[in-house]
Formats: structure tokens, C-alpha cells, sequence
């Protein structure tokens, strides 16, 4: 598929990994995120590898800009074939801690209603078979203990992507729900508790573009991952609380948690 590739969320992490597993000669990528320098030093990394890279810095909560950019992109470029929405954040939060519920809001709004704003902005501008992907976590499997607006974003866009998958599956459209365990990321770096499996960034971008190439409607990786995953979903309550009660949560906000953006993970 030579056709070009929007990634949101490309200034770290998942993101900028995907980008360098897709830049090669003849294809166009834009780049999309919060923070140019961080888009601009995607950007770099990518020149020598041949095709065009554009770069704009949007809020993917903003459904309006995203219609624009879309619609810009589109003129100058033609359609998309790939669509990838992995824009991300990633914080700890406690309903107990009044002070999260912003937090907590901002997880939600850009997670998941920024995986929807990103999807109805590019929908319209995409090949007959393209591909539109979106970055989940095995973190929305069950909720995790400190981590209820990540859990419950996750899960969402999980949802998400299955009701979209259906929806365009009569266009020939492949909808493609990413959903990785612990990607070595910024994101990832912050948590203070033991990964198992932890994969390096460049290798799991790898294995994501070829899932998304074939067009399989679910990948978990590292495989290891799938196979928790499996337990977790059906372990029952009771075993589950105890197992978890323990888990240390993720670094809130409040308590020095920085703003992590442009990859997944637990």
C-alpha cells in the first residue's frame, strides 16, 4: 500500500515509531500532535527514507480542525490509506482525589473521543480498501487499580473500533484494533511498577504495520500479553481483587506525573 499515511499522536513513542516502520519512497505522511518540535524532530528522523512528510499540530479533541486539516490534506495529497489514530495520555487517578477529576476528563476526551473526532474527520478522504487503525491497551481489559480513566478509555476505544468495524465493513474498509501490552515509550517509563514482556518501540512498530498491512481486525502484542489478557477476562471478581488490590497504581498528575503523550501501553 503506497498510498499516504496520517498518524496522530507521531511526536513520540508509538507514534514516531510507526512513522519511520512506514516512511519509505513514494508515500506522503502527516504527522499530527500537540507539540511541533516534537513533530519537527519526527520529521528529522525520517528524512533520507525518500516520500513527503507533513506536519500539523492539532488538539485531536478538536473535531473542527481535524475537518480542515483533513479536508487540506486530502486536496494537496488525494486519500489516505492508512489511518492511524494513537494519540494518547496517560495519567493516574483516584475518585477519591477531587483534584483528578479534570485529569480524568482530559484522559477520557482525548483517548477516546480523539480516536472519534480523528476517524469522522479522515473518513471521508479514505481509499476504497484503506486501513483505519486505533491504539488500545490490554489496560482496557479490566479496569486497573489507579489507573480508572486509562482503564475505562481503553475499553472504550476497544468498543469503539468493533462498532466501526462493522459500520464500514460494506466500503471494504479494514478497521484494526491495535492493542498493546508494555511498549517501551515515554508513556511506559513513568510506571512505577514491574512490566512484564517490556518491547522495544522499533520492534513492536514492526510487528503493528504488519498486522495493519494484512488488515486483522485484532492484534495484541507481545504475545505473551494476548495470553494474560485471556486469564484476566475471565478470571472471576473475587480472585481478580485479590490479585490486583496490591498493584501499585500510575503516577498521578498531582503528584509530579507528567504529560505523556504519542504511545500506548498498560
Amino acid at each position: 500500500m503506497m498510498g499516504a499515511v496520517v498518524i496522530t499522536g507521531a511526536g513520540s513513542g508509538i507514534g514516531r515509531a510507526l512513522a519511520l516502520a512506514y516512511a519509505q519512497p513514494g508515500r506522503t505522511l502527516l504527522l499530527l500532535g500537540r507539540h511541533r518540535p516534537a513533530l519537527e524532530a519526527t520529521a528529522d528522523l525520517l528524512h533520507g527514507r525518500g516520500g513527503q512528510v507533513e506536519i500539523r499540530t492539532v488538539d485531536v479533541c478538536d473535531g473542527r480542525a481535524l475537518d480542515t486539516i483533513a479536508a487540506d490534506f486530502a486536496r494537496d495529497f488525494g486519500p489516505v490509506a492508512v489511518l492511524i489514530a494513537n494519540a494518547g495520555i496517560s495519567h493516574g487517578t483516584l475518585t477519591a482525589e477531587p483534584a483528578d477529576r479534570p485529569v480524568f476528563a482530559e484522559i477520557i476526551a482525548t483517548n477516546l473521543v480523539g480516536v472519534e473526532r480523528t476517524c469522522s474527520a479522515f473518513l471521508p478522504y479514505l481509499e476504497p480498501a484503506a486501513r483505519v487503525v486505533g491504539m488500545a491497551s490490554v489496560a482496557g481489559f479490566r479496569g486497573l487499580p489507579g489507573a480508572a480513566a486509562y482503564s475505562a478509555s481503553k475499553a472504550g476505544v476497544i468498543a469503539y473500533l468493533e462498532s466501526l468495524r462493522l459500520e464500514l465493513r460494506g466500503r471494504g474498509i479494514r478497521v484494526c484494533s491495535i492493542v498493546p501490552g508494555y511498549i517501551a515509550t515515554p508513556m511506559t517509563a513513568e510506571n512505577p511498577y514491574p512490566m512484564p514482556w517490556l518491547m522495544p518501540v522499533d520492534r513492536a512498530a514492526a510487528k503493528m504495520r504488519r498486522a495493519i498491512d494484512r488488515g486483522r481486525p485484532w492484534t495484541v502484542l507481545p504475545w505473551q500479553m494476548a495470553m494474560l489478557g485471556i486469564l484476566l477476562r475471565h478470571l472471576p471478581i473475587a480472585v481478580y481483587d485479590r490479585l490486583l488490590s496490591r498493584m501499585a497504581g500510575k503516577a498521578r498528575r498531582g503528584n509530579g506525573g507528567p504529560d505523556i503523550s504519542g504511545g500506548s501501553g498498560p
